[in-house]
């Protein structure tokens, strides 16, 4: 942290004004470069003594363009791209990106290619929210907290890199379905992940639930209100930590969710502790649909099958078909061929909404694409609750709200 003496207005200084300087009052610049501001965000900060009196967030150090860069690939040339808005929960970004692309076709996939997208974005939320409360719990000095979560973390890793090939940027999806079915086995090791899973997480839990440092760090602080969270466009488990039950799992259904059960959580504070309980809850009930996924796994194509001029052939077609060959000679050089017209789909992603809004006229390549980004939203309501705060909670609300720096600044 680079500290920086805050001096008399100049305004009130070329006027002739006498102002007296408190030595109390000094201008806090927090990062970018700093553990617990998750990545390469800057808050500056005016301070009276340890209060905050001010706070300015400072984004866009990790600007990579991407709306931009949409415009110039094809539409399955993007999906990478969308592994590292937020890079803790890929699969979850790509499921979202390629249902907007699909319904800007009005393409239905099959009901396995559905079962897979979400049983792999249920995974990648529990798979975020522990690097997120492992994350929030060493910014309050709960070291054991992470080790933990780091470690089931790594048994979804390696069921990931089973299932697509990769740990961390998956690039799984597709437009029209999924890169490859479920190989052989794996949903029972999925299902043995849950059932040590659980015991797993109540242990880490217990560490922080009723811990006197934990609760003094979190309870009351940063509360948000319900009217607040609205009017800021707060969403995901933030939101819901405010006591407003938005989830569009349950209120906008999509790839199949209106199937399963499970509850959505909610706090009644809207402060830290709150935020902390309800990811907590959404893990249990992660686990609840992983294990209705298994138990009612349905048969079939893992693609569509009707979409010839958007997904990629099998490779064994590629090979032994002329047909099939320059089929998907067309799909990688050119892209597949979409209608004109526009939508907007948002997915509930760990972090809150996701939304993609594609423009199309017509071909292979999106004339424009647009992201809402869940944290960028989040983070802007930092201004209103960080004030008449002390320098330490705001390392405890930067945790509570659970960002990634990579979809905020994009």
């Amino acid at each position: 942290m680079a500290t920086e003496l805050k001096f008399p207005d100049s305004a009130a200084k070329a006027a002739g004004a006498e102002q007296e300087f408190s030595p109390e009052q000094m201008s806090l610049s927090m990062g970018p470069s700093h553990p617990s501001t998750h990545g390469v965000l800057r808050l500056q900060l005016e301070l009276d003594g340890e209060i905050v009196i001010k706070c300015d967030p400072v984004v866009g150090y990790l600007h990579r363009g991407d709306e931009k860069i949409a415009e110039n690939m094809t539409y399955n040339q993007f999906v990478p791209y969308t592994d590292r808005l937020d890079y803790l929960a890929p699969l979850a970004n790509n499921m979202a990106y390629a249902i907007a692309v699909e319904r800007l076709v009005k393409l239905e996939v099959p009901a396995r290619c559905q079962a897979i997208r979400v049983l792999t974005a249920e995974m990648a939320r529990i798979s975020s929210h522990l690097m997120g409360l492992g994350a929030f719990g060493l910014d309050v000095g709960a070291w054991t907290v992470l080790v933990h979560s780091l470690n089931q973390r790594e048994h979804l890793y390696k069921l990931f890199e089973e299932l697509t090939g990769a740990r961390f940027t998956t690039s799984y999806t597709r437009i029209g379905g999924v890169s490859r079915d479920v190989p052989a086995g794996w949903l029972d090791r999925v299902g043995a992940f849950c059932d040590q899973f659980l015991p797993a997480l109540e242990e880490i839990l217990a560490l922080l639930t009723r811990n006197k440092i934990f609760l003094d760090r979190t309870v009351g602080v940063g509360v948000i209100t319900k009217a607040d969270a609205i009017a800021y466009g707060i969403t995901g488990p933030n939101l819901r930590g405010s006591g407003i039950a938005l989830d569009l799992r349950k209120d906008k259904p999509y790839s199949g969710y209106e199937q399963y059960e499970f509850d959505v959580p909610v706090g009644t504070k809207g402060d830290s502790y709150d935020r902390y309980l309800v990811r907590g809850e959404e893990m249990r009930q992660s686990v609840r649909i992983v294990r209705q996924i298994i138990k009612n796994f349905p048969g079939g194509d893992w693609f569509a099958r009707d979409a010839r001029k958007i997904f990629a052939p099998p490779k064994d077609k590629i090979l032994s078909s002329m047909e099939e060959l320059i089929q998907n000679f067309m799909l990688v050089t050119e892209g597949p061929q979409m209608p004109a017209g526009e939508v907007y789909f948002e997915a509930e992603n760990p972090k809150g909404i996701l939304g993609f809004y594609v423009v199309s006229k017509g071909g292979g390549v999106p004339w424009r694409l647009k992201i809402r980004s869940p944290s960028f939203c989040n983070l802007s309501i930092l201004p209103k609750i960080c004030v008449g705060c002390l320098i330490s909670d705001v390392v405890t609300l930067l945790g509570s709200l659970d960002f990634v720096m990579g979809e905020c600044d994009r």
